[in-house]
């Protein structure tokens, strides 16, 4: 009966969806950090952040600061990034958002009074059809083509 309820804590608290990582205010973090999970910024990290899920999340509160790239699918601002942002899925800059860097998203939702220095660079999601066609060109057409339509 023990054992059974301890398998199933163990595989919940194992599991991605259900870990965050808190770094908390007052925290100063210096270096690279990579996570599974959700990952919360009310204190101060230097350094890259990164992750492997597809499922993540990076949230940097208010107060909270990041000087560094952040590399993940889904990343709301509510703080001062310092760095570029590359997201796959979504990114939300809520009101006391500042970003000193470009964002790269695919989805992209920004409240009134958030601020961006830097360039807004959307990215669709590559599918088999595009890369089909890019193989698939003749390789003199396509030097010709990109020479000519950057002219």
């Amino acid at each position: 009966m023990f054992s059974k309820s301890n398998k199933q804590d163990s595989s919940t608290y194992g599991s991605s969806a259900e870990s965050t990582t808190l770094i908390a205010y007052g925290a100063r973090l210096q270096g690279d950090l990579d996570f599974l999970g959700s990952l919360e910024v009310q204190g101060s990290v230097i350094g890259e952040i990164t992750t492997d899920d597809e499922n993540a999340q990076v949230r940097v509160l208010s107060g909270g600061e990041v000087e560094g790239k952040i590399s993940a699918p889904t990343v709301v601002v509510n703080g001062h990034i310092k760095g570029d942002i590359f997201s796959s899925k979504n990114v939300r800059l809520a009101a006391k958002a500042v970003v000193e860097g470009n964002i790269y998203y695919n989805t992209l939702e920004i409240e009134r009074g958030a601020h961006v220095a830097g360039n807004l660079v959307h990215e669709l999601p590559a599918t088999n059809v595009s890369t089909f066609q890019q193989e698939n060109k003749p390789e003199g057409k396509d030097n010709s083509t990109a020479s000519s339509g950057k002219k």
